[in-house]
């Protein structure tokens, strides 16, 4: 990237002859990183797509303590990735806070966005709680986790726990906790509806039927864009793509495939 910033991605490329479906850029979520999405990626290869995903900046096998974590930043990111890969227009399917980076591509660059697919993630805030209750909730966890059993029993995945990386004392996080915090700062300030009614292109906004996101900006958000397609997942919570996998898959495909 520009500012010296390095980013770990991976491009899956479908079996058999060209589909002409567009390429998927995966967007994962806040201390998340791309190996969340193995179980969503297997049909979406089935169906076609180039699936493209990687660890945002200070995540996973990307450059760990970057010199910012802005949303401009990350936009930035995603953008490049886009471009050089020359994947445009792309599909971007984005959870969380992977989501609202997609939501902020399709704003500034519409020509490389053909569809956009927010998963528990939207214009929201300000939420000023925001970063105190990231930083909190990060420096709970009992590091270092003695085993993946034990990171996955406090972090309710096994997807979660596969991003911890192996030290001498035992399972660490591949991220700082300082970075998650600054990445989430401007959240806590700011409110991106505006952005949300420029975006153009056809939308589908997914919410775990126990998920965060409130049901009022849920709807807010159809009001403010009539033409989103909305869907929600019955037992899932916040991490829709990994509480309920095959759910997810089968709105999106319905979505993609114009239903």
């Amino acid at each position: 990237m520009p500012d010296g910033t390095h980013l770990a991605y991976r491009v899956h490329t479908p079996p058999g002859p060209p589909s002409g479906r567009p390429p998927l850029l995966l967007l994962h979520g806040l201390a998340g990183h791309m190996g969340e999405w193995d179980a969503l990626r297997a049909p979406l290869l089935r169906d076609g797509h180039t699936v493209i995903e990687y660890d945002a900046r200070g995540h996973g096998a990307s450059t760990r303590r970057p010199p910012t974590m802005t949303r401009a930043a990350c936009v930035a990111d995603a953008a490049t990735l886009i471009t050089r890969l020359e994947l445009a227009p792309a599909t971007l399917i984005g959870q969380s806070l992977g989501g609202h980076t997609a939501l902020l591509t399709a704003t500034a660059h519409p020509d490389l966005v053909a569809s956009l697919i927010l998963i528990e993630a939207g214009p929201g805030g300000p939420n000023p709680d925001l970063p105190t209750t990231i930083s909190t909730w990060l420096r709970s966890w009992p590091l270092p986790f003695e085993s993946l059993s034990s990171a996955e029993t406090f972090l309710g995945h096994e997807a979660w726990a596969r991003g911890l990386e192996r030290r001498e004392d035992g399972w660490h996080p591949r991220f700082d906790a300082d970075k998650m915090t600054e990445a989430v700062t401007e959240l806590a300030t700011h409110s991106y509806w505006e952005e949300w009614s420029r975006i153009t292109c056809p939308t589908l906004a997914v919410r775990g039927a126990n998920g965060t996101i409130p049901v009022a900006d849920f709807e807010k958000m159809k009001t403010r864009r009539p033409s989103t397609h909305t869907a929600v997942i019955p037992d899932a919570a916040h991490d829709v793509h990994l509480d309920q996998p095959g759910g997810l898959y089968e709105v999106i495909k319905a979505f993609l495939d114009g239903k």
